[in-house]
Order: C-alpha cells, then structure tokens, then sequence
C-alpha cells in the first residue's frame, strides 16, 4: 500500500487533466520536458492512476532490469492491457506464473524454428507490394499492418489463404480498431453504456473474435490436427508438472501474440521506411547492398534467409526502433518498499523507464536527433541503453521474431519498389492506443 506522505521526486505542477492530454497527444514532448527542467527522476500525475515514478538513466534502468519480479511487478502495471489480453497472458502475470507461461512460449521463438516462418514473410509482404501500382499515393502504416497481421495468422495460428484466415482477420481487425481510440486507455472511459458506446463495441468486438479463438482451439484440440505453426506447439507444450496450458491460456497467450506482433512490427516498420526515405544516400546504399546479396547468390530475388543477414537492414530497423520507440515506456509496480534513484519509494508506487528518453542520451548517442544505422553497424549496444522491447526477465519474448520479420520485410520493400515521401507536411508521432505511429499513416508514394 502507497503511503499517503510518501515524498515523490519533483513532477509539473499542473492539473492531472493537461498532463494527461499531454501524455495522450505529445508523449515524447512531454517527456523531455520533464527531463530537462527535473532530472531523473521525475513524477507523471495522470487521470485515473497513481502518480508515476520516471527513471531512464543506466543505473537506475540495470536496478530495475536485474530485478527478478519480487521486488518490480510487471504485471500489476500491465493491468490496463488485461481488457484486451486477458488476465492470464504472459504480460498480466507476476511470480512463478509469470516464469510459467514464459517457459512454456520461448520453445515456438527459438531462432531455428523462428526461421521456418521467413517465407510466409516474404509471401505477405509480395502479396501488398503487388497492390501498388506505380505513380499511386497511399498511407503505408495500414499496408505494414496487413503484411504483419497476415505473417501472424500464417504463422502463430496457422491458417493458410482462405476463408478462415479472412474471417479471422476480419475480425482482429475490427478489434484493433476499436482499441486503437486513445481514450480508451483512460480507466473511467472503459463503461460498458450499450452496444453503441465506444467501450460496449469494443468489448463485443472482443467476444466475437474470442468465439472465433475458442472454436480454432477446440477443433485443433479434438482432431490432434498439428503443424509447424506456434498453437501446434503451445498445445503440445506441457509445464515442469506435466500439465498443458488451459483453453483461458492459450486464448490469452495467443491474443497476445497476435496483438504484439501485429501492431507494434507494423508501426516500427513504417518508422523504418520514413527515416531511410529522408536520410539522403541511404536508399542507395540499401538498394546497392540488397543488389550485391542477390548477386552474390545468383537469385532473381532475395531469400528470407539472406535478406534476415543483410547488416545494414539490420542497423536501420535498430535505428529506427531507438530513434522512435513504438512504445515510450515500460513500467513496473513496487511489492516492497526500495530506494530508487537517490528516493526512497513505498510499496504500490509505479515506476516506469522511459524508452525514449535512454535512448537519446547524448552520452551514448551522439547528435541524438539524427538518425543514424552506424550507430549499430559492427557495435552492440548496453541493454540499459538501448531497450525497445523492455529488458531483464521481462524483455519481450518476440523480441527476435520482430526484428526477422523487420528486416525481411523492408529488404524486400527497398528490393522491388522505388518508394519516396509524399506528404509536405512534417511527420509527428501519433498515438493509436499505447504505440505511436507516424502521422497520416505516413503517406508514400511509388515511382511511375
């Protein structure tokens, strides 16, 4: 329990309301904002939640990071997501649950069965590459989002090119949507007024896409019907007791898994393509590396295997992912009293580390603003310094699908299509639930 006269480090005095529409408007504004006129660390006060400890220096980061989950809950932080993900996915769980359900999801991710999933990549990113006719203008997050929710529904569920798949994806769709709406991530806008509030469509968006779930694991469960997908193997997995994962489980997990991977890939690969679309020579270089793989194999088109190993791919993605976090932060709740950051916190105190603001600390980063694949080309980065998928015991368990899958998809992007900006306007973050894309979807266009 938070002690009422706890003493927090210093935060903006203004009413939680404007400090909240910052947040939801102008996260990363507001974050350097704080951190240059307070330091680390420093309080957010947000509507409808505890007032929140900001940490972001390496220190702090590694204290928080090496913490085996008895003393910073991650789950209990996470409990806003549990609406969508439910209260037994991996990201809700604290303790030895939480070691549970990781244990039994890293076999699906390990790097050679990982590698099997390359050509479903390649296949989802032709099929919207040969969607774009030339001279046409369109906004590419959507584009991304189709590629990465097709790669999902091939690969996590399985489903091959057909009315199943449509179904399904009309469906998570229609899910994602409805959640997308940043105010929904207010605690007092999630009430359930009727099928036409914006809480009762989601919530019923979300039944129907669970009675879709439910009924694809219950025939898989009664036929035995198995393949190199990840519900084949979360359905064989058993636990240290011997025992498989429940229908409730396996619901969540995949909901998750779905979500994650969807969302979060499509939004760092658009940020991928603005950053090496506006850095001059870079898409030169690209073309030409991409070209010399190609050659060197004796292949009319690159291979999910050589476009994964191509460095400068690699450097971009990374790049992008520190220059334009998809999510600003990762948060952790206090089970017991601790000193953080030169504070002494009682238990209940949120405290978050802020993506953005670690990885554009001059120290590590030179010229920070800019963007730079050099920075990763030949060098590798200190997990407290460089952590868009969160760290320590809690690091994303789709970590490396992500950057695969990343990078296949824009090798194969900058290897068939001629690709500039289209938009004069200048490209902001904007938030769509907890990621933050570019603005207007960042709208491209195809060389005629």
């Amino acid at each position: 329990m938070v002690v009422s006269h706890a003493i927090l480090p210093p935060g903006l005095r203004i009413p939680k309301v404007a400090s909240t529409l910052m947040w939801m408007r102008k996260p990363f504004a507001l974050m350097e904002t704080c951190a240059k006129r307070f330091g680390e660390p420093y309080t957010m006060s947000l509507v409808g939640l505890p007032n929140i400890v900001m940490t972001y220096r390496p220190e702090t980061v590694k204290q928080i990071f090496a913490d085996d989950g008895e003393t910073y809950a991650a789950g209990k932080f996470n409990q806003s997501l549990s609406a969508l993900l439910g209260d037994k996915s991996v990201l809700m769980l604290d303790g030895a649950e939480h070691l549970r359900h990781r244990r039994l999801l890293l076999p699906p991710f390990h790097g050679e069965r990982m590698q099997r999933y390359g050509e479903a990549m390649l296949a989802a990113t032709d099929t919207a590459i040969d969607g774009w006719s030339p001279g046409s203008v369109f906004a590419l997050h959507p584009q991304m989002q189709d590629v990465t929710l097709r790669v999902i529904l091939r690969t996590v569920f399985g489903f091959e090119e057909g009315p199943r798949l449509d179904e399904m994806r009309r469906r998570m769709k229609r899910i994602l949507e409805l959640g997308s709406w940043p105010p929904l991530l207010i605690p007092w806008m999630r009430v359930d007024l009727g099928p036409r509030s914006p809480w009762g469509r989601f919530r019923r968006a979300v039944e129907e896409g669970d009675e879709y779930l439910f009924q694809e694991i219950e025939g898989r469960r009664r036929t035995g019907a198995r393949g190199t997908d990840v519900l084949s193997l979360l359905l064989d997995a058993r636990d240290e007791e011997g025992k498989p994962m429940s229908d409730a489980e396996l619901r969540d997990e995949l909901t998750t898994l779905l979500v994650a991977g969807h969302e979060t890939t499509a939004t760092a690969l658009a940020w991928a393509v603005r950053w090496t679309l506006a850095t001059p020579g870079l898409v030169y270089e690209l073309k030409t590396e991409i070209a010399d793989a190609r050659r060197a194999d004796g292949t009319p088109r690159l291979t999910a295997t050589r476009a994964a190993e191509l460095p400068l791919v690699d450097a971009i993605c990374r790049e992008a992912l520190r220059l334009n976090p998809v999510v600003p932060l990762v948060g952790r709740i206090l089970e017991r009293p601790v000193r953080v950051a030169g504070y002494d916190l009682p238990a209940g105190t949120p405290v978050a580390c802020s993506i953005y603001l670690a990885q554009r600390r001059p120290e590590v980063y030179p010229e920070p603003e800019r963007f730079d694949p050099s920075r990763f080309q030949g060098k590798k980065l200190s997990p407290t310094e460089f952590f868009p998928f969160g760290g320590g015991v809690r690091r994303c368990i789709g970590m490396a699908f992500a950057l695969y899958e990343m990078r296949i998809v824009l090798a194969r992007i900058f290897e068939r299509v001629q690709l500039t900006l289209a938009s004069p306007r200048p490209i902001r973050e904007e938030r769509r639930s907890i990621t933050l894309m570019p603005s207007e979807g960042l709208l491209v266009k195809v060389a005629a």
